[in-house]
């Protein structure tokens, strides 16, 4: 299967939706090594007059790793009937296990970013701010506190400039 290129912004799909309820991947790295991990945390708008998508990665996730390192990531939206396989990379680690063996996904590279040939939705992101979130911001404590255990690190914020938006033809 192939995918086709597309203007966002004429895109009718409620972020919502896609990232809240469907769920996502975010995968980084390149030919020779790359992780991803599912994210219900994330967002799309608009920052320094660019189309961007933000999300979160805790430090201690093996795809922050390579998030980090590298210039570009892809979130990989699917189709119904992904649950099992989102919910394996969700909850095991790349660095105990192959995430693509046991899910069967099928690695595809688009201008050198991994993405997975199962999805119906791709966007290619450039990394253009990253910043830890810290508890000395945080406004609303009793929502968020609970979301750490007593000496977990934040997730770091990744906004990303959509450079690239590709459905499954």
């Amino acid at each position: 299967m192939s995918f086709r290129e597309i203007d966002l912004t004429n895109y009718d799909a409620n972020p919502f939706e896609k990232i809240g309820r469907d769920w996502m991947l975010i995968t980084a790295g390149n030919r020779e090594k790359f992780n991803t991990m599912t994210a219900s945390w994330g967002g799309m708008g608009v920052l320094w007059n660019k189309n961007v998508a933000f999300t979160f990665i805790r430090p201690s996730r093996y795809t922050f790793e390579f998030t980090e390192r590298e210039d570009y990531f892809s979130l990989c939206f699917f189709p119904e009937g992904y649950r099992k396989e989102l919910t394996y990379c969700g909850r095991n680690s790349g660095r105990d296990v192959d995430k693509v063996r046991e899910t069967g996904f099928t690695p595809t590279f688009i201008d050198g970013v991994p993405a997975f040939e199962e999805a119906s939705m791709v966007l290619i992101c450039k990394k253009l701010y990253a910043q830890p979130m810290g508890k000395e911001f945080v406004n609303d404590g009793d929502t968020v506190f609970p979301q750490y255990g007593e000496n977990e690190p934040y997730h770091t914020m990744y906004v990303g400039q959509i450079v690239k938006s590709l459905v499954k033809e």
